[in-house]
C-alpha cells in the first residue's frame, strides 16, 4: 500500500519561515518589554512595526531577495530587529564578527559579497580602513546608533538607521518564501585558515528553535520559561547568540540587551532588570563573578548556560556557591549551535555539589532530533561505558549543509554523511556525553592519549589558579608531554611545585594517567583567546614551541 502523502490542490502547504517565529510572540506578549542596556525600551508590538520599517527601508536602498545585509554591532533591539527583517524579506542576514582583524572583517564581507552593511559607529574605524578594498562597490554603509555623523566623514554613508526608520511605513508585504531559503551566514573563528562561512535556512533556524524550546521548557533546574527575563551574554554575531533569541521571541519573554559586555554594567543591569536567564563563555561568569560590583549582589536564582569552552569544575563550584543554576551547553558554529544540555535532571535536583557538579560539567545529553555518535577512525561506533573514546559525529536538521563556496572543505565535514565535530568524548550508557579534547588538541604521549581539559580542570582546583591551559609540546622521547600554562589569582601562594604535586596526588589515585602530570608549569599574565573567548592553543602551542 502507497501510503505517501499527496497534498489536495488547495490544501496550503505551510513553510517553516522565521516570520512566524515574531508573530507567535507578538500575539502571546504584545506589551512585553525589550530592553536595550539603559538607553531604549520598546514592547513587542513596538519590535513589530521596527521590522516592517526596517524591510521597508532596506527596501528603499535596492535589497531585493537573495541579497546579503551584514550587520557590525554589540548586543542590542537592532540586532534583534535584523534577526528577523532581513530574512523575512528574503535577504540574507551576514552577522559579522566584530572582533576579528581589520583584514578578517574585509574577508568575510568580500566572501559573504554584502550589499548593505549596517554599522555601529564604534567600528567606523574598521570600516574606514578597508572600505577602498571592498569588492562590491554598490556595498551600502549605513550608521546604526545615532544621527550625527560629523566625526566619521571619511565613510561614505547611505544613510543612519532611525531616520530611515521613521523615513518608511509602518506595514510591510513579506514576500511567501520557500522554506529552505538561506536566512543567515556567518563565519567560523577558528585558529586555523581563513575563516569559514556556515549558513543556515529558515527551516533550520525554525527547527532549532523548537527543539530548544522542547528542552528547556518544564519546571527543574535550568529551565527556561515565560515568567523567565533573558539577557544574552554571548555575542548576537557568535552563531545567532545560539539561536536563544529567536526562542525567547517565540516565547514572548522580556528581554534585555546589554550592549558591549561590562561586568559592572551586566550586574546593574541583572539587578535592575531582574534577569532570571542567560548563556556565555566560562570566561564572562568568572570575570563576572569576579568583579567588585558583584560582592553585593545576590545572584541566587540565576540561570546561566555555559558553552564555547569546557565548564572548569572549580568554575561550576564557585557559581553554585553564589547560587547561580549553571550547566554545560554543547555545539559549535557548524550545528547552529545546541547539541547538547547538561540540565541536571530531577532526580539529582537535591544532591550533594559534588554530585551535581559532575553532572554539570558534562557535555549532557542530546536534545530532540540529534542524533549522535562515538566513533573511531573507521567510523565503528565505540562502547558507550564512559570510557572509550571516539570522535563525535552528529546529524540533525538543522546542521549546516556546508562551507559557503568551499566544496572540499564542505565534503570533508560531512564525510560519511554524519558532521564531524572534530571533539573526542566517551558517552556513558545513559547518553551522557562528556566531550575530552579536541582532536587537534588532544597530548599523545607515553603510547597514551592525555586530555587538555582533564589536566586543565585538575589545575583549577589549586586555589591560586585563576585560569589554566595545557597544550602539548614536543618530546624527544614521549613524542609529546603535557605544559601547563597558569594565570594566578591575585597575591596567592602557588607555584610550580604545588601545581604539580596536586596533579600527581590525582596520578596515584588512578583518576589519571601518570603521563598526564605536567612536566613544566609556566606563569603567564594572560591566555591567548579567538575572537569568541575561546582559548587558542594554536597560538599557545606556537608560542612554547621551543
Amino acid at each position: 500500500m502507497d501510503l505517501t502523502i499527496r497534498r489536495t490542490p488547495s490544501a496550503y502547504d505551510y513553510p517553516l519561515l522565521i516570520g512566524s517565529i515574531l508573530a507567535h510572540g507578538v500575539r502571546r506578549a504584545p506589551q512585553q518589554e525589550i530592553v536595550y542596556a539603559f538607553a531604549k525600551r520598546m514592547t513587542y508590538l513596538d519590535l513589530e512595526e521596527r521590522v516592517n520599517r526596517l524591510a521597508g527601508a532596506l527596501t528603499s536602498l535596492g535589497v531585493k531577495q537573495g541579497d546579503t545585509v551584514a550587520v557590525m554591532d554589540w548586543d542590542s533591539h537592532r540586532y534583534l530587529e535584523c534577526f528577523f527583517a532581513i530574512p523575512m524579506m528574503g535577504a540574507v542576514l551576514h552577522t559579522v564578527n566584530v572582533r576579528l582583524s581589520p583584514e578578517q572583517v574585509l574577508y568575510t564581507i568580500n566572501h559573504a559579497e554584502d550589499d548593505v552593511i549596517l554599522m555601529n559607529r564604534e567600528f567606523a574605524p574598521i570600516i574606514a580602513e578597508i572600505q577602498a578594498r571592498i569588492e562590491n562597490k554598490k556595498t551600502k554603509i549605513i550608521l546604526l546608533d545615532d544621527g550625527d555623523a560629523s566625526d566619521i566623514s571619511a565613510i561614505s554613508l547611505a544613510g543612519e538607521y532611525e531616520a530611515l526608520l521613521a523615513a518608511a511605513n509602518d506595514t510591510f508585504e513579506f514576500p511567501q518564501l520557500d522554506e529552505n531559503t538561506r536566512a543567515t551566514t556567518f563565519y567560523t573563528t577558528g585558529t586555523t585558515g581563513l575563516p569559514k562561512g556556515v549558513y543556515f535556512s529558515h527551516r533550520q533556524l525554525v527547527l532549532h528553535t523548537y527543539a530548544g524550546r522542547n528542552t528547556l521548557s518544564g519546571t527543574g533546574p535550568g529551565k527556561f520559561n515565560d515568567d523567565d527575563v533573558y539577557m544574552p551574554i554571548t555575542p548576537m554575531f557568535h552563531v545567532h547568540a545560539w539561536g536563544i533569541p529567536y526562542q525567547a521571541t517565540m516565547m514572548g519573554v522580556k528581554q534585555v540587551y546589554p550592549g558591549r559586555y561590562d561586568p559592572a554594567s551586566l550586574l546593574k543591569l541583572y539587578v535592575v532588570e531582574k534577569v532570571t536567564f542567560s548563556h556565555c563563555v566560562p570566561t564572562i561568569i568568572q570575570m563576572v563573578l569576579g568583579a567588585e560590583a558583584a560582592k553585593s549582589v545576590d545572584l541566587n536564582g540565576w540561570k546561566v548556560i555555559i558553552g564555547g569552552s569546557a565548564l572548569p569544575p572549580s568554575l561550576c563550584r564557585a557559581a553554585l556557591e553564589r547560587g547561580i543554576d549553571i550547566y554545560t551547553g554543547y555545539g559549535m558554529s557548524e550545528t547552529c549551535p545546541i547539541l547538547t544540555l547538561a540540565q541536571l535532571p530531577h532526580e539529582l535536583a537535591d544532591a550533594d555539589i559534588d554530585t551535581q557538579i559532575e553532572y554539570r560539567c558534562r557535555t549532557g545529553r542530546p536534545v530532540p532530533m540529534v542524533e549522535l555518535r562515538i566513533v573511531d577512525a573507521e567510523m565503528n561506533d565505540v562502547a558507550h561505558d564512559g570510557k572509550a573514546q571516539g570522535e563525535v559525529v552528529v546529524r540533525a536538521p538543522w546542521l549546516t549543509q556546508g562551507y559557503l563556496k568551499d566544496k572540499e572543505n564542505s565534503e570533508t565535514l560531512w564525510a560519511g554523511g554524519w558532521l564531524h565535530t572534530g571533539d573526542i568524548g566517551v558517552m556513558d550508557k545513559e547518553g551522557w556525553l562528556k566531550i575530552t579534547d579536541r582532536i587537534k588538541d588532544v597530548i599523545k604521549t607515553g603510547g597514551e592519549w592525555v586530555s587538555s581539559l582533564d589536566l586543565e580542570g585538575l589545575v583549577l582546583q589549586h586555589p591560586g589558579a585563576a585560569e589554566c591551559a595545557v597544550i602539548g609540546v614536543a618530546d624527544a622521547k614521549w613524542g609529546e608531554r603535557p605544559l601547563a600554562l597558569v594565570v594566578k589569582k591575585p597575591d596567592a601562594d602557588i607555584d610550580e611545585a604545588s601545581v604539580k604535586a596536586l596533579v600527581m596526588g590525582y596520578a596515584d589515585k588512578g583518576v589519571i594517567s601518570k603521563y598526564g602530570v605536567p612536566d613544566r608549569v609556566k606563569f603567564v599574565d594572560a591566555l591567548p583567546r579567538t575572537s569568541v573567548g575561546k582559548l587558542d592553543k594554536k597560538k599557545m602551542r606556537a608560542e612554547m614551541a621551543d
